[in-house]
């Protein structure tokens, strides 16, 4: 090998060069692929399993399809709620609604069943029909009237942060247009493909990226408007009104539903 080579190399790269950026940008656009490819898997298998499981016993099943999907039921609930009472009837009505239709479902339709849409279909039907019963009652209370249920071993500013932080994004999801807020919490929060989105919704896929994409920038026109919080000066007195800290208990609490 020409021993100039290596120097040669060396002196085309100056120490103080800006990292190749479109090289950096194309291994971040791979590993989301990636990503994206794997919980698409991952979410294949699951449903092949919960299926499975339907196909060889109703019950045993429904609490294999309970186990995998009450997360993404109750957390898709509370978004488009914004409140965890209504988000726990909401999901559990969904559960029960399921469960009586896959009493009439024969091994056929169990085994092209899947799961995971048809479960969130169930979910955001009532809740869209929810909202034409809400429309001709009284408006409910406030968002923050109906917090998450305390974590004992959570400190109290670690609690406030928290629910703070969700009560302002149950506000700003409550002030999309219900296709737009289906659509966004089906995406970002569910993190759903566009292509079960728009079953989920029975809308097609054109109509379901524009409807993320305008809630989207409504919820940032949102987010602007909201007013900066203004820092209070700490005084003594102040300082004696603070509560102490909260010290953590070593127990752990029950999960949502």
């Amino acid at each position: 090998m020409d021993e100039t080579t290596p120097k040669t190399r060396a002196d085309t790269r100056h120490p103080d060069a800006a990292p190749d950026t479109a090289a950096a940008d194309a291994n971040a656009d791979a590993n989301a692929d990636a990503g994206a490819a794997a919980r698409a898997a991952a979410a294949e298998d699951t449903a092949a399993e919960v299926t499975a499981a339907l196909a060889r016993d109703l019950d045993a099943g429904f609490a294999a399809l309970y186990q995998a999907y009450r997360g993404a039921v109750f957390s898709t609930a509370l978004r488009l709620t914004g409140r965890w009472a209504e988000a726990e009837d909401l999901a559990a009505e969904a559960f029960l609604r399921a469960y009586r239709a896959l009493c009439g479902y024969g091994p056929r339709r169990i085994a092209e069943l899947r799961p995971r849409a048809w479960l969130l279909t169930i979910l955001t039907n009532l809740w869209r029909n929810g909202l034409r019963t809400a429309a001709r009652r009284p408006p409910p209370g406030p968002l923050e009237d109906a917090p998450d249920p305390p974590d004992p071993a959570e400190p109290v500013e670690a609690a406030a942060a928290r629910h703070e932080t969700r009560r302002e994004l149950a506000a700003l999801l409550a002030g999309l247009p219900a296709a737009q807020r289906a659509a966004v919490v089906l995406r970002h929060v569910t993190d759903l493909p566009v292509a079960e989105i728009a079953t989920v919704l029975d809308l097609p896929e054109g109509t379901v990226k524009s409807h993320i994409s305008r809630g989207l920038a409504r919820l940032r026109a949102l987010a602007a408007e909201e007013p900066a919080p203004v820092p209070a000066q700490d005084t003594a007195q102040d300082a004696d009104r603070r509560p102490a800290p909260h010290q953590p208990h070593h127990h752990t609490q029950g999960g949502t539903p």
